[in-house]
């Protein structure tokens, strides 16, 4: 518990202190790489390694989102047209809200990929979840 807390601690600060074009940013990543993703956890999965890596690398969740080749959903796309896209869907309150909170579907994952591929960086890694087509994991 004592290591949950400043985790908690840490995400219930950077959600305050987001800009509302920041919160964009991570809402449209939240929609752009799971928005399909209709199990439960999905959204909230892909928030979690967004907010892990903020936290591990010192960042913030909307810097972390658009750092180069980290979230295929950017690649090749500018920040305007994908807030937006993602801004069409469906979902995209629900991926507003899933930026003020913190979850814990993935047990502190920082990594993820689909299913129907195998990053070289896989097998490096422990596997903390499988949530629809999404495989989690954590250094």
């Amino acid at each position: 518990m004592k290591q949950i807390l400043p985790l908690i601690l840490i995400g219930l600060t950077s959600s305050l202190i987001a800009s509302d074009r920041d919160r964009e940013i991570v809402a449209a990543t939240l929609i752009l790489e799971a928005g399909g993703e209709y199990v439960d956890g999905a959204l909230e999965a892909v928030h979690e390694v967004i907010q892990n890596r903020a936290v591990n690398r010192r960042m913030t969740k909307a810097e972390v989102c658009l750092q180069r080749w980290q979230f295929s959903c950017w690649n090749n796309r500018s920040i305007d047209d994908g807030i937006r896209k993602a801004k069409t869907h469906p979902r995209w309150n629900e991926a507003l809200r899933i930026t003020y909170i913190y979850t814990n579907y993935t047990n502190g994952a920082d990594h993820y990929h689909a299913h129907y591929v195998r990053p070289y960086w896989a097998d490096l890694m422990t596997v903390t979840a499988i949530i629809g087509n999404h495989i989690f994991y954590k250094q």
